[in-house]
């Protein structure tokens, strides 16, 4: 359930402009900033969600308590939180009208997938698009000519 085609990522990566990250932080040696580093530097509209650094600024974004207040519709939720975490931020994914939720890393939660996907919602677990933005990038290439 974590094996996605190289299609299916570059999918998702050329459906994608706003990036919210669930679990930023702003300590520059923490995975989720070099993420939103990696988003940013790439053209994504990237939201940090982290509610005990909200109304802060990480990387020059606005800090977001919770998803549902970021005043833009976003496409991608990427998530940088406890597995056993991940339950109320796919619900609040899709309650806000996501397109796709990734989880980083280590990030596994099934039943969590499972209502996502049951709501329309493709899921990616246990990847990170630092890694494979790059690896799917030739792919995105030829879909934008």
């Amino acid at each position: 359930m974590t094996d996605y085609s190289d299609a299916f990522l570059a999918d998702i990566f050329a459906a994608t402009r706003h990036i919210a990250v669930v679990g930023a932080s702003p300590k520059a040696n923490r995975p989720s900033f070099g993420v939103m580093r990696f988003l940013l530097d790439r053209g994504y509209e990237v939201y940090p969600v982290n509610p005990g650094v909200a109304g802060q600024k990480i990387l020059d974004r606005p800090v977001y308590a919770t998803l549902s207040d970021i005043p833009a519709q976003i496409d991608m939720v990427d998530i940088f939180r406890q597995s056993d975490a991940v339950g109320p931020i796919v619900e609040e994914s899709i309650a806000i009208g996501a397109k796709f939720v990734w989880m980083q890393l280590g990030v596994i939660n099934v039943q969590a997938a499972r209502q996502a996907e049951a709501a329309g919602l493709k899921v990616v677990m246990d990847r990170c698009p630092k890694i494979d933005l790059p690896r799917v990038a030739h792919l995105l290439h030829r879909k934008a000519n």
